[in-house]
């Protein structure tokens, strides 16, 4: 393997914007090949790199097989508007061991003929997830606040976002204003977007990673109160028993 990723050659933007413009089958099918190798292929390099960098930071998050963290390029449709049935750009996400894909905070960065996009934090949390975040941030509002306020200040990665309640969720009524809301998002992201060319250049490698490294505490803030609550769950399953009768 190279000693550091080169970059993607300019077949990988050519490919997506031919993509965007005839989104079918039959497009695509004769033009596979390019994908894997100009596409797919180096993604797959770039993605062990990256992990290899996670190992210093973020060891968690590094993966037996970083291909596997790779979005399929087939598009979900059953329950879209949108019948087109590819992606126009190629994505991946580093999660933390022990948990599921969406099943807490992670990493994710994506690349297309438009521009690299890189992300941290819960972005699609399962209601037991999401309620765990929900508990920790009603204890430790001024953590998480700490933490947000030093990633935004960086103004590498924009400011926190994600769907938001009008709100506060139900049971969280008295929380206090800090903590309110924060408690009205049922995501807790940041995402950044880079100029395309950034794809083009062996610099991707350092602005992905510097990036994952900002939102690395943030995103292990996440994940410790979702095993917490894990943890405390499965201690309230435990068989109970009897005391001993002398």
């Amino acid at each position: 393997m190279a000693k550091t990723f080169p970059g993607f050659s300019r077949k990988m933007p050519a490919f997506f914007r031919g993509l965007a413009r005839n989104n079918t089958r039959e497009w695509f099918t004769p033009r596979k090949g390019v994908f894997e190798e100009h596409v797919r292929g180096p993604m797959v390099e770039l993605l062990s790199f990256v992990n290899e960098d996670l190992k210093r930071f973020a060891v968690d998050y590094s993966v037996a097989a970083p291909a596997k963290t790779i979005y399929r390029i087939y598009r979900d449709t059953r329950f879209s508007k949108d019948k087109t049935p590819y992606k126009t750009h190629i994505g991946a996400t580093f999660p933390r061991a022990g948990l599921s894909k969406h099943g807490g905070g992670g990493f994710y960065l994506g690349v297309s003929h438009e521009h690299v996009e890189v992300a941290g934090g819960l972005y699609m949390p399962p209601p037991e997830e999401l309620a765990a975040v929900r508990g920790a941030i009603a204890r430790d509002a001024k953590g998480l606040l700490k933490l947000i306020k030093a990633i935004e200040r960086s103004r590498k990665v924009g400011e926190l976002t994600g769907a938001r309640l009008k709100r506060p969720p139900k049971g969280f009524e008295a929380a206090t204003a800090e903590a309110g809301e924060l408690l009205k998002y049922k995501q807790l992201y940041f995402y950044q977007t880079l100029p395309a060319a950034v794809a083009l250049s062996p610099r991707i490698r350092r602005e992905i990673v510097s990036r994952f490294e900002l939102l690395a505490e943030f995103v292990e803030w996440i994940n410790r109160a979702i095993l917490a609550a894990r943890a405390d769950g499965a201690e309230d399953e435990r068989p109970v028993r009897p005391a001993p009768m002398w």
